[in-house]
């Protein structure tokens, strides 16, 4: 029954059903590095991230501009599973730039799509960042080190 959140075609369902499969791997090596408790670890959980992200890159390069979401131009549970991932690089690359998604201009694109659409965008709490930051710091995490005091204020005053 419509609405589907995978294409109508076989051939294009049984792909997407690869990719979301294919997403514990990225979400593994994506996460793996914010939850890093050193910062040597994390340069080692950082430099698993490109291969994840080059195998992305080349399935949306092969698309063409079908853009902007995995299938073209309606969201589908591809983009669903992952933008939380991509959501959390995000965050990640505004508290320790580690530059890694600019080499990646098709993934960068379809990442910026996913967190300007309004179902994703409201699929997180206000303030989601903040309180994500905060997380860091609570659980100890080496990240958590660059989390300013004015954030975790404005996430401690939103609870």
């Amino acid at each position: 029954m419509p609405p589907r959140l995978h294409p109508e075609d076989p051939i294009a369902r049984a792909r997407n059903r690869a990719w979301t499969d294919y997403l514990p791997t990225f979400a593994i090596a994506v996460s793996g590095s914010m939850y890093a408790n050193s910062d040597q670890e994390f340069d080692a959980k950082i430099g698993k991230i490109p291969e994840p992200f080059g195998k992305l890159e080349d399935a949306l390069a092969k698309r063409g501009n079908a853009g902007p979401y995995f299938n073209g131009p309606k969201l589908s549970l591809v983009d669903a599973g992952y933008a939380p991932f991509l959501q959390r690089y995000t965050f990640m690359d505004r508290l320790r730039p580690v530059g890694i998604i600019e080499r990646y201009p098709h993934l960068a694109a379809w990442r910026d799509a996913l967190l300007a659409d309004p179902a994703v965008h409201a699929s997180t709490v206000q303030g989601f960042e903040a309180v994500w930051q905060e997380n860091l710091i609570l659980r100890g995490r080496w990240l958590g080190k660059f989390v300013s005091k004015e954030v975790t204020g404005a996430a401690a005053l939103a609870k």
